[in-house]
């Protein structure tokens, strides 16, 4: 049996799961998504992520057509039709079928979209020897353009991002905004622990908030971390004792090199360790259930 995708209601087959060339989710990049993840027969921080799905439609005034509690519904469905127990779920919101024109309130019937499959963002030697990263030119959307905290179908900043990364070999990118202040990675958010701290840029510098990042605020605490929301500059990164990235698809991952410095030595710290294992038994143990 092929892999089902939810459309509009119905599950049909990857090659007939398709959307119409004047959909405006097509055109412009006019919808919202969330990317979530499944481990061992749970949904993990399923609810988290449909009401920031929601939060985002709300803001550019995008109707979904179904409730809250049926997307959930309509989410694990999608999962046991195609018998899947660990899996990455993609939840998409389109504008919906318009004209070749800019106008949504010519698109009648918003399109819903579910996709269910399989994701490794990043081989598992990153999570044990680290990662490196670039600092690229491509400055992070500014809130008051296109606010980051609205998970948006319109990628292309972080795509361009992502090419610069690309061209100097680094599997991701910081991204800075029109202050120079870090702000996030292209998928990913971004910390630095200095002695006994945790620190990660707050959402009004320009980032999403991340389910992941919350969810690693609140481990902290167990570690013995103290965690402060406050702006910081590629310096801090390379005078930090650790670093590592946060996001639905990669989890945690330790950042060891930095625009070609090393972090504390080129290894994962001892906090950042700590923190990916409480992960790993979190993501086990929490869910709604398939």
């Amino acid at each position: 049996m092929g892999l089902k995708v939810y459309l509009n209601g119905e599950m049909v087959e990857k090659k007939d799961a398709k959307i119409s060339v004047f959909d405006h989710g097509l055109l412009y990049g006019d919808g919202v998504f969330e990317g979530i993840r499944a481990y061992s027969g749970r949904v993990f921080k399923l609810r988290e992520h449909l009401s920031r799905l929601y939060a985002s439609a709300l803001a550019i005034r995008l109707t979904i057509p179904m409730s809250q509690e049926g997307l959930e519904k309509a989410t694990l469905d999608t999962l046991r039709e195609n018998n899947l127990k660990d899996a990455y779920i993609r939840l998409v919101v389109t504008r919906g079928i318009g004209d070749l024109g800019l106008d949504p309130d010519k698109c009648l019937n918003p399109t819903v979209i579910i996709i269910t499959d399989k994701i490794k963002l990043y081989p598992e030697s990153f999570y044990k020897k680290g990662m490196e990263v670039v600092t690229v030119s491509t400055r992070r959307n500014i809130p008051d353009a296109l606010n980051p905290s609205i998970k948006s179908l319109n990628y292309l900043n972080n795509i361009l991002a992502k090419i610069e990364a690309k061209l100097c070999r680094a599997p991701e990118a910081i991204m800075l905004n029109r202050d120079g202040y870090v702000t996030e990675c292209t998928g990913d958010n971004i910390f630095i622990i200095k002695g006994a701290e945790l620190i990660t840029p707050p959402s009004y510098v320009g980032i999403l908030n991340g389910i992941t990042r919350n969810t690693v605020m609140g481990l902290a605490e167990k570690l013995g971390l103290s965690v402060k929301e406050d702006i910081f500059t590629q310096f801090h990164i390379y005078t930090a004792n650790e670093c590592f990235l946060t996001g639905t698809a990669a989890e945690i991952v330790p950042v060891v090199k930095v625009d070609n410095r090393f972090i504390a030595g080129g290894k994962p710290g001892k906090y950042t360790v700590g923190l990916i294992s409480e992960f790993r038994k979190l993501r086990k143990s929490e869910g709604i259930k398939i």
